[in-house]
């Protein structure tokens, strides 16, 4: 279950008209922290992003599901994956608790980062450089 300032957190950013993209990103932050605290672990970098993604859906955010799946999403992802079984919930938290914790060292998000950035071609590198600077929070004014 997501923590309660996370689940506001991402309030805020869905009132504020965020993209669902960034609502997520405080649920993979939050699992990252996790991580990071010794919670558990994670195999690698891309399921520790991918359990952070999981709670954001089960939260209500509306990220598309990946693969073949993202046509057929109904609403029911809610619905359908709140509570899993005790004794699944175990074994899961078991098998999370024997991964490693350097998959979300700095150092690991930052070779995940620039391994994703280097399968987007070069307009679309530049034209989410551009979107940021325009979007930019800017302080001092």
């Amino acid at each position: 279950m997501p923590e309660k300032e996370t689940l506001e957190r991402a309030r805020r950013d869905k009132a504020e008209g965020k993209s669902p993209s960034t609502q997520a990103g405080e649920f993979v932050r939050e699992e990252i922290h996790h991580v990071r605290e010794g919670k558990h672990g994670a195999r690698s970098t891309k399921q520790a992003i991918a359990i952070g993604l999981s709670k954001a859906r089960r939260a209500g955010v509306r990220i598309p599901a990946k693969g073949k799946s993202a046509k057929t999403k109904s609403s029911s992802t809610r619905r359908r994956a709140r509570r899993p079984s005790a004794k699944r919930s175990r074994a899961v938290r078991r098998a999370l608790k024997r991964e490693p914790h350097r998959t979300v060292s700095r150092k690991a998000l930052s070779r995940f980062a620039r391994a994703a950035a280097r399968r987007r071609s070069p307009s679309s590198r530049r034209a989410a450089a551009r979107k940021a600077a325009r979007t930019r929070k800017r302080t001092g004014r």
